[in-house]
This record gives C-alpha cells, sequence and structure tokens, in this order.
C-alpha cells in the first residue's frame, strides 16, 4: 500500500492515525507489522514537524555549524585551513536532502508495512468516523473501530509581535535558512532559541538571545544551565536574563526591539536587528480535530488527558505525543506510538511510564539530561549527593581540543541510588542513554563508579563523576567528602 489516492467517499480501517509525525508513524508502522488495516492523515508532509522543521533538518545546520568551528579553531591543532566560505544556498540544498532522505524512509517503510496515507486535514465526524478533506477540497469519511490522535504542536505565536516570515520569524521559517542576517535577536533562551543561536551565530550572524527568567533553558539543572550560558557567550552569543521584549516594530527590512530588565539596567533600550526569531514556546495542535464531536475536551492548555495507556477518556480513541502534554520531545512520542500500538492490538500490559524521558539541546556542545535536577531532588525531600567531573580533567577532551563542559550526577545520599544525570559536552546525545539506563535499572552512583569505561573516552567521565561523588575520582582533585571513605 502507499499513499491513498483513489478512495470512495466511506471507507473502513481497524485504525485511523491523524498526524504523520514521529509519534503517528511510529504508531501506524507498529500497527501495520501487527496486522492491523491502518491509514495515517496528514495535512501536511509524512514525518511531520520532526523530520521536515525540528530535528532532522535544525541538526543538519547544526552539524553545518559545528564543522565551521572546527575549521576556525583547525590552527590550534596545527593545521593551516583557509577562511570558511558559507555558501547558503547549497548548506539549505543539504538540509534538504537530508529531509528528503527521511521522508522518503518513511514512505518505504509505510509501505512496507501496509499502512496507507492520505494528505488531508482530519477532523472527527463521530468516536468512529473522520471527515478527510483534500487539499482539492474533495471529502471523504472514513470508519475505524480506533482512532489515534497525534497531531504535534507548534510555535507559539506572539499577537503583538506580527510574524510575517522574513524579519519577524518562528522557528519554522529559521529552518529555511533563506537568509543569514547581520543580527539576529532571538526571543527566548529554551533548546529551539539556543539551538537557532548557535546555527546562526556559526553562520556569522552576530546574535543576541533574550529570556524574560533568570535563567536559560528554565527547569534545566542550574549549575549545568549556567556553564553551558558562559559557554555561548565565549563563542560570542549575547545573551540577556530576566529581560523582556516590549515591542517588536518592523522598519523596511529590519525590526527595531524594545528590551528592558536586568540585561539593559532596567531601563528601555531600543535596538535594531535584521530578524527577530519568536521562540518562546510552542502549542498543542488540536484546533481543527472538531473534539466535541468526538466527545473529547482539551485542558486548559490545550493538551488531551490520557491514562499510561495512551487511551483518553473515549475508550477507543487514544492521543501520544506534544498533544499529550510535557515534555514535548519525539522520542517521547515515538515511545507513546508504540505502546499504544501495542494496546490498540490486544496487550493489556503495555504501558508508558518511563523512569526518565532524556533531553537533548543541540547546541555546541551539548547538553543532555535525564531524571531529577540538584534542584527538583532536594524540592522532592532528598538529601542529595553530587558528583561532578570538568571536561577540562578529561584526557580525550584534550585530544580533540575540547576543554569546556561538565558532567554532574545527582544521587540520594542515605541510598546512594542515581537520580539524575547532567552533561555538557560533545557527544552528550550519545553519553546520556547511560544515564537512561542506570535510572531505569535502580543503579547506585557506586554501581558506575565500579562499572569499567573504556578510556580514553568522554563517556567514562561518569564513570569519574560518580567516584567523585564518593571522594574517590582518579583524574581530577576530590572535594572534601561529607561522609567517610570507605576502605
Amino acid at each position: 500500500m502507499g499513499e491513498a489516492t483513489g478512495m470512495s467517499n466511506e471507507q473502513q480501517f481497524d485504525v485511523v492515525v491523524i498526524g504523520a509525525g514521529p509519534g503517528g508513524y511510529h504508531v501506524a508502522i507498529r500497527l501495520g507489522q501487527l496486522g492491523k488495516k491502518v491509514i495515517c492523515i496528514d495535512r501536511d508532509e509524512v514525518g511531520g514537524v520532526c523530520l521536515n522543521w525540528g530535528c532532522i533538518p535544525t541538526k543538519a545546520l547544526l552539524h553545518v555549524g559545528e564543522v565551521i568551528r572546527h575549521i576556525e579553531r583547525a590552527d590550534a591543532i596545527g593545521l593551516k585551513v583557509p577562511k570558511v566560505e558559507v555558501q547558503r544556498e547549497n548548506v539549505a540544498k543539504f538540509k534538504n536532502d537530508v529531509v528528503n532522505a527521511n521522508v522518503s524512509g518513511v514512505k518505504t517503510l509505510f509501505k512496507a508495512n501496509g499502512v496507507e496515507s492520505l494528505r488531508a486535514e482530519a477532523s472527527f465526524k463521530s468516536p468512529t468516523e473522520i471527515v478527510a478533506k483534500r487539499e482539492n477540497g474533495e471529502s471523504e469519511t472514513i470508519k475505524a473501530q480506533t482512532i489515534v490522535i497525534a497531531t504535534g504542536s507548534a510555535p507559539v505565536d506572539v499577537k503583538g509581535w506580527p510574524r510575517d516570515g522574513k524579519t519577524i520569524i518562528n522557528s519554522d521559517d529559521a529552518v529555511k535558512l533563506e537568509r543569514i542576517p547581520k543580527k539576529l535577536l532571538i526571543i527566548g533562551g529554551g533548546v529551539i532559541g539556543l539551538e537557532f543561536a548557535t546555527v546562526y551565530r556559526r553562520l556569522g550572524a552576530e546574535v543576541l538571545v533574550v529570556e524574560m527568567m533568570p535563567q536559560i533553558l528554565t527547569g534545566t539543572d542550574l549549575e549545568i544551565g549556567k556553564t553551558l550560558g558562559r559557554i555561548l557567550k565565549k563563542q560570542g552569543i549575547e545573551i540577556m536574563l530576566n529581560t523582556k521584549v516590549g515591542s517588536l516594530e518592523k522598519k523596511g527590512d529590519t525590526v527595531r526591539a524594545t528590551l528592558n530588565g536586568e540585561g539593559t539596567g532596567g531601563k528601555d533600550e531600543v535596538r535594531e536587528f535584521d530578524m527577530a526569531l519568536v521562540a518562546v514556546g510552542r502549542r498543542p495542535v488540536t484546533d481543527n480535530l472538531n473534539l466535541k464531536a468526538a466527545g473529547l475536551q482539551t485542558d486548559e492548555r490545550g493538551f488531551i488527558a490520557t491514562d499510561l495507556q495512551q487511551r483518553t477518556s473515549v475508550p477507543n480513541i487514544f492521543a501520544i505525543g506534544d498533544v499529550t502534554g510535557a515534555p514535548l520531545l519525539a522520542h517521547r512520542a515515538m515511545k507513546q506510538g508504540v505502546i499504544a500500538a501495542e494496546v490498540i492490538s490486544g496487550d493489556k500490559s503495555a504501558a508508558f511510564d518511563p523512569i526518565a524521558v532524556p533531553n537533548c539541546i543541540y547546541t555546541d556542545p551539548e547538553v543532555a539530561t535525564a531524571g531529577l535536577s540538584e534542584e527538583e531532588a532536594k524540592a522532592a525531600g532528598h538529601e542529595v549527593r553530587i558528583g561532578k567531573f570538568p571536561l577540562a580533567a578529561s584526557g580525550r577532551a584534550r585530544t580533540m581540543n575540547e576543554s569546556e563542559g561538565l558532567i554532574k550526577l545527582v544521587g540520594d545520599a542515605k541510598s546512594d541510588l542515581l537520580l539524575g544525570m547532567h552533561i555538557v559536552a560533545p557527544q552528550a546525545e550519545s553519553m546520556i542513554g547511560e544515564g537512561v539506563i542506570a535510572l531505569e535499572m535502580g543503579a547506585t552512583l557506586e554501581d558506575i563508579g565500579l562499572s569499567v569505561h573504556p578510556h580514553p573516552t568522554f563517556i567514562e567521565g561518569i564513570m569519574d563523576a560518580a567516584e567523585a561523588s564518593h571522594g574517590k575520582a582518579i583524574h581530577i582533585i576530590n572535594p572534601k567528602p561529607k561522609t567517610p571513605v570507605s576502605a
């Protein structure tokens, strides 16, 4: 099967999946593997935000930026390389080729697993009926025993800052790379804002990040956020905390911003930029679903409530991914999709109940976290035991001319159980896998420290951090232990 092209006005399926993003295509493919007759409907391209506008294209651009940084620093390792010349059109082509390859891959998997796909706007007619409206205006009714909502999220647009896609943009516009501004304002110091700050700074823009909260990456371990902030500032990214953007005023091809807060000394400051990226968060996409016809309603923030099996308040309707609430992460949606498919196919024990969902931020260096931050652990009543290892002490980091970063473990002082792992380092995205497994398996800091890690690697820094929590680290001067070191 493939894209549904000649559908009658009414068809019957076992399952309709609304949304073909990472959650949607996961549930559809797994249902196909389990023998269900499935159709996946999306108003846009297969792959959703993740493949087309988010995870994949941004990582392609961030890779370009990382290569630029290595070239610019090549003289430090004895290489003389000509100055980098950014060919914007070719960089955009590379990004588009990466996207197209991934989208094509999902379409191939749909076909291989008997999943039909349809490009249309889907809305509920009843709890078992979907109206699919194509781009040409034609509509058909699709009946199904089960329906899965996987419609994801979209950037929050701020009414007072009217987006035009050229001077005032959102993340969808930013990834198109239609031009590289000389001066870029980024409103929001979260994951999206900082990733694009990294991309555009590497491509030659002067970047200012304005964050209204006291720290970047609000909700992340405070020490980790501060560590990343120091590194980004050294890279030439300006960051203003506790600062608000009062107004954005378009002036031809530029935008004038009024800033006020800690970053401006408490006074109004007017600055001009070639472009302003609004990255203040994302909202669930439920607007056009006609949930009322399905007997569903959202909470005050627009999210759909589900149980551990991803079932909504209507028994035959499931919801997965961003539309079900935070954290808004593709890998969470993917795993929820697999769980939903298995429940739909009769597995009564399947449930989405992880100890921790990892979060990766693809700045340069990367940030990756899993489990509780130091602040969250204390707030939950734990007496914490902290183990830290700076990248400056890593032999492998030195061989790569990378010395800035931190590995931090948060444990319970009484039980020694690992509560959280937080990393600022190259390869953090891969290293955090150890933290996820350790948390799921109930590992202690001692377990991690006793495990033989390969040398020389970045990941052995996790072992060193675990040993440091007990005052036993070899490669750093140990902090004075709060409890006696056992023989």
